[in-house]
């Protein structure tokens, strides 16, 4: 299912968030959205019968919760501002639920597609994860199952795949330029998933200089087919913006016109802003040939004033390199039930894995131990141990534990055991519960012995 062929009007939101920067001069900055809004008014969109603005509204902390464990505490990571740049994407998933729309944008920020799915700090200039707060959101309220993200930002999606790592009915693909190449050094072909969601996961890094053809091979090759065959119930968009031939931050060669027609072949239900730095040069078009492209509108005028057709042209040796990482993605999705076949036959009754996590932003190092239950009757819970420290001292550590949907009441047992062991252990600072199934949410201050909850 995608908004193609639907009737209805597209929905927008936007909130610049003035009260919200890293520094004054920093590229995540309140103009990211104010030259877009003058674009569209500009152009009269707001005036059309196609488009309808909403209204942002704040986010719960329980929304929070449900996609993140924030140490020690929502109120700790987030800011109104943060709180309300999800609860834009939650205004819009009810307008859609409703048929008020067909579709809809949320020009937002802050932006969240780094944050993980543990929250100590910010990284990447994201403190909460707007995108995956919103997947939460639709399968909670709505109960939606199976749901694709389609991150279209220059930078690795790296915490939206963090969040779904493990969950088989949340495609989440990501193209991206080469983690190699580009911060955070992640989304290479081989990151697929955990054990009972591999090939959930797929990257497709792109070589620098990427331009509209090369994007538009991978959508055409990949991407469409494999949403063919996924049939997800909602298709959602993180759309980042830097992969513009403009972007201060990337090394891409995409345009405005190449953005608004990957829109109109992904016909996402929903889209979420996420990067984007070029604040007068690139933004404010791309952004219009999106909401036209969403809106069924001509987009065909919308170019960048120094646009020069057939400037930037891809070497053979570029074609090659995206045409085999095509061939590659292809042929792990299509082996995606031999390849989870494979990896539970090799594993126990429990899945592990050790990982350091860096907040750029905020100079925090982050050390987890995640175990997840591979149980045969539901999808298992998860333990996840994590210790941040800033500088040479310990910031703050957590045992968090984490009951999915449709847990089995083997699996609830062993997991409610596994939160009252760590109560009062004073090696760990606090202890977090979250509870997908009966959408309940705990945590315990190990230090003042109390207990709070969402």
């Amino acid at each position: 299912m995608s908004s193609k062929g639907k009737a209805g009007k597209t929905g927008l939101i936007f909130f610049p968030a003035f009260d919200w920067a890293i520094s004054p001069t920093h590229p995540e900055r309140e103009e990211r959205l104010l030259y877009t809004r003058d674009q569209i008014f500009e152009e009269g969109l707001m005036d059309l019968p196609a488009i309808e603005e909403y209204k942002p509204r704040l986010a719960e902390k329980k929304d929070v919760a449900r996609a993140h464990f924030c140490v020690p505490d929502v109120e700790s990571q987030v800011t109104e501002a943060h709180l309300i740049a999800a609860g834009s994407t939650l205004t819009l998933a009810d307008a859609l639920e409703k048929g008020e729309i067909r579709n809809g944008f949320a020009l937002v920020r802050p932006p969240g597609h780094h944050s993980m799915r543990v929250v100590h700090g910010n990284r990447g200039f994201c403190n909460i994860n707007n995108m995956a707060i919103m997947v939460e959101y639709l399968r909670t309220k709505y109960g939606h199952k199976r749901i694709a993200v389609i991150d279209t930002d220059v930078h690795h999606g790296d915490g939206t795949q963090d969040i779904f790592w493990h969950d088989p009915d949340v495609l989440c693909l990501s193209f991206h330029q080469d983690g190699h190449t580009l911060y955070p050094g992640s989304g290479f072909v081989n990151e697929m998933g955990g054990p009972q969601a591999l090939a959930r996961t797929l990257n497709i890094p792109l070589p620098p200089g990427t331009t509209d053809e090369g994007i538009h091979y991978v959508l055409d090759n990949l991407i469409l087919p494999i949403l063919d065959e996924f049939k997800p119930d909602l298709i959602l968009n993180s759309a980042g913006q830097d992969n513009h031939y403009t972007d201060p931050l990337a090394n891409m060669r995409f345009s405005a016109n190449g953005y608004a027609r990957l829109n109109e072949k992904l016909a996402p239900d929903l889209c979420v802003l996420e990067g984007g730095y070029a604040v007068e040069t690139a933004l404010p078009y791309v952004n219009t040939g999106i909401i036209q492209a969403m809106a069924g509108l001509d987009y065909s005028h919308v170019k960048e004033p120094d646009y020069v057709p057939g400037r930037f042209v891809q070497t053979e040796g570029m074609v090659r390199e995206i045409e085999h990482t095509v061939a590659q993605v292809q042929k792990i999705w299509d082996q995606r039930d031999e390849l989870v076949e494979e990896a539970l036959e090799s594993l126990g009754d429990f899945y592990r894995r050790k990982r350091r996590v860096f907040y750029d932003t905020d100079m925090i190092n982050e050390n987890q131990e995640e175990v997840v239950r591979l149980c045969p009757d539901c999808a298992g819970y998860m333990t996840i141990l994590t210790s941040a420290q800033r500088g040479y001292g310990i910031l703050n550590s957590a045992f968090c534990v984490s009951i999915p949907r449709g847990v089995c009441p083997s699996c609830r047992d062993d997991a409610k055991e596994e939160y009252a062991e760590h109560v009062d252990d004073r090696k760990i600072g606090y202890v977090l519960m979250q509870d997908k199934d009966k959408d309940k949410f705990k945590f315990y201050n190990n230090m003042t012995r109390t207990e709070r909850g969402y």
